[in-house]
This record gives structure tokens, sequence and C-alpha cells, in this order.
């Protein structure tokens, strides 16, 4: 991961996520500092036993309290989902700020775009702040604005899908 190069992975296929946390497992065995901040996500990674195994190169956040999909919540559940997510956006603003890692992963922040959650512009101004630090960004919907705010964009898409048993 080079620094303070943005990279995006994004389309409606399978494998953004594990992507994103393959370069942060990688960057770790490099001994760089990583943080992964999911949105949008449930539950996500947070039980994930494996990844806080990897703590203190991978810290892994994630802020919000409901586990069902944010578009299936009420309008006021969607409002306190909102602010939990401003927290996060707070937290990711404060961790390049300080320099606290190498790289910061920001799972499915395109979603928060797409659900006008956080407008464009939040989001360039929290990519000018990172300095050296490396940015991974993953979301289904990547729009022409945000594609050029990245140095690289993967477009992930699923050919054929099985169930892993």
């Amino acid at each position: 991961m080079s620094n303070g190069l943005i990279h995006i992975y994004a389309g409606d296929g399978r494998g953004k996520s594990p992507a994103a946390i393959g370069r942060a497992v990688q960057a770790a065995a490099e001994g760089k500092r990583v943080v992964i901040i999911q949105f949008l996500k449930g539950k996500g990674l947070a039980d994930s036993d494996f990844l806080r195994r990897m703590e203190p190169e991978i810290k892994l956040f994630h802020f919000e309290k409901s586990d069902e999909n944010f578009k299936e919540l009420s309008e006021e559940k969607q409002q306190e989902e909102i602010l939990n997510i401003r927290n996060g956006i707070g937290y990711a603003k404060k961790v390049l700020a300080t320099g606290e890692c190498d790289l910061l992963i920001l799972d499915e922040v395109l979603g928060l775009v797409e659900n006008e959650i956080l407008p464009v512009e939040d989001l360039k101004n929290i990519l000018d702040a990172r300095g050296d630090t490396g940015i991974i960004m993953t979301g289904i919907t990547l729009s022409d604005e945000v594609c050029l705010l990245a140095d690289e964009v993967s477009k992930i898409e699923t050919l054929k899908f099985k169930v892993w048993q």
C-alpha cells in the first residue's frame, strides 16, 4: 500500500470487503498499523475473533447499533443510526489527523454517499486530510465524482456464485 494513495473497491459483486481485509493483513505483515471502520454492515465483522487476534496491528471499529439493513429501519431509527455513523466519520477524521495508522479502510463508505448520509464534498475533505495514510474505500455504487477522488479503482462483479459449504 503506497503512502497516501486512495483505492476504491466498488461494484455489485461479492468480495470487496474481503479484498480490503486482505490488504489490511498484507499491510500488518509489513509492520504497518491498520484501522478498519465499517459502515452499514449491521454487526459486520464486529464479532470477528480472527481480526481481534490481529490487534494492535489491525484495529476494527463499528459505530452502528442496529443489525438491520439501514433502508429497512424506521425514520426514527435511521436518524439514530446517522448519529452513530457520524461518530464513525468523526473517528475517521481523528485517525487521519493524528496519523494513528498507515492504512485506513472505510468499509461501505460509498453506501453513505449513496444514502446521502455523507456528502461527496465531506468525503473529499476527509480524504484531503490523509497525509501519508493510504485509504481503501468500499461500496456498491460508485459515482463519477467519487471515482475522481481515487488513485486506483477496482470494479468487482460476480460472474458466478455458489455458497461455500
